[in-house]
């Protein structure tokens, strides 16, 4: 059986909704990392980076959110959560995951880890660091908006790749999730932006893993 190995709301989310809306069976295990078990030496033999998620598919051991995403639907493509390989289709799915990965999530890190980047004790420069990437993440959900409102328009289209929901749409509600709390405009403020969340969250795959992760409402 697939083995996720996780925390709740954290990087493992993306995976785990994925995992649900798949309908695959698999087995949670939680890693506490209020209690330092992502820096386990027992931990670390799955994961060198010391971080969650990770995935055992038989022989399969897999880090990295997006490379399991990857893999969850090139191993179930009757999921239907990626368009067919050498369409343009796909193509604006390895896009869109990369910008989600790649973008947004490194950004949104130096707005909760601001530490990790400066000389301790560096308090005004902490701050600093923290506001300008809040600024800058909210950029990035305006882009966000921006698309959803082109697509609306122009086809119509409830998802971030048009018309079919896929694993983009799963990976873009983890993220918009994590800016829930911010000072202003959270991704859930923005007009298309927010009623596509909704739709995300109204899937029944989805509210069993939120559900499941202990988390409560509101979830964005």
């Amino acid at each position: 059986m697939i083995q996720l190995y996780y925390s709740p709301s954290s990087a493992a989310m993306a995976p785990h909704l994925l995992l649900e809306e798949l309908g695959l069976p698999f087995e949670k295990v939680l890693v506490d990392t209020s209690q330092g078990a992502h820096r386990t030496a027992a931990y670390r033999k799955l994961n060198p980076n010391g971080l969650v998620p990770v995935l055992i598919d038989g022989d399969l051991v897999l880090y990295e959110s997006a490379a399991i995403c990857l893999h969850l639907c090139d191993t179930h493509p009757e999921g239907n959560l990626a368009p067919a390989l050498g369409t343009a289709e796909r193509a604006h799915f390895y896009k869109w995951l990369m910008w989600l990965t790649n973008t947004l999530q490194p950004t949104l890190k130096i707005y909760f880890y601001p530490e990790r980047w400066l000389d301790e004790g560096n308090r005004a420069s902490v701050a600093q660091l923290k506001s300008h990437a809040e600024v800058q993440v909210g950029l990035m959900l305006d882009q966000l908006d921006t698309e959803l409102a082109r697509l609306e328009v122009t086809h119509a289209a409830p998802w971030l790749l048009g018309a079919n929901f896929s694993a983009v749409d799963i990976y873009a509600l983890m993220l918009c999730r994590w800016t829930r709390n911010f000072a202003s405009s959270p991704a859930r403020d923005r007009p298309r932006l927010g009623t596509y969340l909704q739709r995300v969250l109204a899937r029944p795959a989805i509210i069993k893993a939120l559900v499941a992760e202990g988390l409560v409402r509101p979830w964005v």
